[in-house]
């Protein structure tokens, strides 16, 4: 029988991705077998569950083929690993944090580093052919102890689940290695710290911080960091002392490093050496699947039809998805109606077919009646605050409801990329810390969708 497994692994080589081969397949090893099932041993419970929910069928129908009987698979965990998991778990004698954060050394509360999602785990993670390499790549940085690249780069448009897979990597090494010191942090918030850190005078602590107490630093967002030379600088440091000591990183954005501008040459070389996975959106098959884990783990009860007409529908990114879901629920509950095609319609009509009425030229009329100037001031090159703020709003709108990129967006208001980038940074920013400028641009948000302004 063990002859047999090696001649289906060569057979199974051939019609997967070569990355998901090495990641799932290649390690898995022949154990025993007889008259009725063969037993193959996998590296550990993750491996495991995957290669159960991705590829168990495939393997079945490769032994049957080859050796024209019903032998049953049944896959288990090596025993040599599943022991070292008991023992670590029995004698560790410290808890498991959701999340370890580093203290500022003699300075009084900066707590940036940020608290993983609970729910931000490889298990509830939803592969599909959009996500697979990422998920491959990260669950690797994640369990592997020693290897030659420890840096992983994920990119991904907004609502792709980089923030998903990044958090994952925090849960997984604080379960299994509580004493690690691990990191969550956007470029913004290492940004803020770093600057605070030179205003009270303790940039040395700032710098042991990061270069010294941490085992795994998870940066996400380093698309900020653009047009920020000092930020930069330090960053480069400190990314080259951690890579030194072998320590694990990984950056999320929603550019190539080379894409993104006013970065200097350092770090844009450390960035393009890490393993860079792209996440897709999803397609028809994997939406199908996320929609059905959302409502199992949430207990909905939504018919098949109704799954399969949302699915159809949203497509955009997985956001969309399970506020369409969560949406036909909620509708259905607060009227007191059975979920049908009728009442889900109804729900994507105001998610999907609003937004693509949506133009750019639309978002430059609204914000310039809204405050009070013309389109033509808007594109021109004035720097007044009175227009510049207004254009930096109708730029981040633009990025929001269009599916232009930002170099088009940039273009169709007479900037370049790098300026549009910053336009949507500096309303992002503006909206998490004042609550009077996210709501207004929530209103006019609304106005839009509700296309009341022509």
């Amino acid at each position: 029988m063990e002859s047999v497994w090696a001649e289906v692994k060569t057979l199974i080589k051939d019609q997967i991705p070569g990355h998901s081969f090495r990641m799932w397949i290649d390690p898995i090893v022949f154990n025993r077998g007889d008259e009725a099932n063969i037993f193959l041993s996998c590296p550990n419970y993750f491996s495991k569950k995957r290669v159960e929910d991705q590829y168990s069928t495939l393997i079945e129908n490769e032994i049957r083929k080859l050796t024209g009987t019903g032998w049953g698979l049944v896959l288990e965990v090596s025993a040599r690993r599943a022991l070292s998991d008991r023992s670590m778990t029995a004698v560790s004698p410290i808890p498991c944090p959701k999340q370890m954060v580093l203290p500022m050394i003699g300075h009084p509360v900066m707590h940036t580093g940020r608290m993983l999602r609970e729910n931000y785990t490889f298990d509830e993670f939803v592969v599909g052919s959009n996500n697979d390499f990422a998920y491959s790549a990260a669950l690797s940085l994640a369990m592997a102890d020693h290897s030659r690249n420890n840096t992983l780069f994920l990119i991904s448009g907004t609502g792709m689940g980089k923030s998903h897979l990044s958090q994952a990597i925090g849960h997984y090494i604080t379960k299994k290695k509580p004493s690690e010191r691990v990191y969550y942090i956007t470029a913004e918030d290492f940004t803020n710290e770093m600057i605070g850190s030179i205003k009270n005078k303790t940039a040395d602590h700032f710098k042991a911080k990061y270069r010294n107490q941490c085992d795994v630093l998870l940066l996400e967002d380093i698309h900020f960091l653009t047009g920020k030379e000092h930020t930069q600088i330090e960053l480069s440091m400190t990314l080259d002392h951690l890579s030194e000591s072998g320590k694990k990183i990984m950056f999320s954005s929603c550019y190539l490093p080379s894409d993104i501008p006013k970065m200097n040459d350092q770090l844009k070389s450390r960035f393009s050496s890490s393993v860079i996975s792209n996440i897709e959106a999803p397609d028809f098959k994997t939406r199908l699947k996320i929609l059905r884990k959302k409502a199992q783990r949430e207990n909905y009860h939504v018919p098949d039809h109704i799954i399969e007409y949302l699915a159809g529908e949203l497509t955009d990114d997985v956001r969309q998805l399970e506020s369409g879901l969560v949406g036909v629920i909620a509708k259905s509950s607060l009227l007191g109606v059975p979920i049908d095609y009728e009442l889900a319609e109804s729900v994507v009509r105001n998610i999907s077919v609003k937004k693509k009425m949506i133009t750019i030229d639309l978002i430059k009329n609204t914000v310039s009646n809204e405050y009070g100037i013309t389109v033509g001031e808007m594109v021109s090159k004035s720097r007044r605050q009175a227009v510049v703020r207004p254009r930096q709003i109708a730029i981040y709108l633009s990025r929001k409801f269009t599916d232009q990129t930002l170099q088009s967006i940039g273009k169709s208001f007479n900037r370049y990329h790098a300026t549009a980038m910053h336009a949507v940074g500096c309303v992002e920013k503006s909206m998490r810390e004042e609550v009077a400028v996210k709501k207004h641009i929530e209103y006019i948000a609304k106005k839009l969708e509700a296309g009341t302004i022509k």
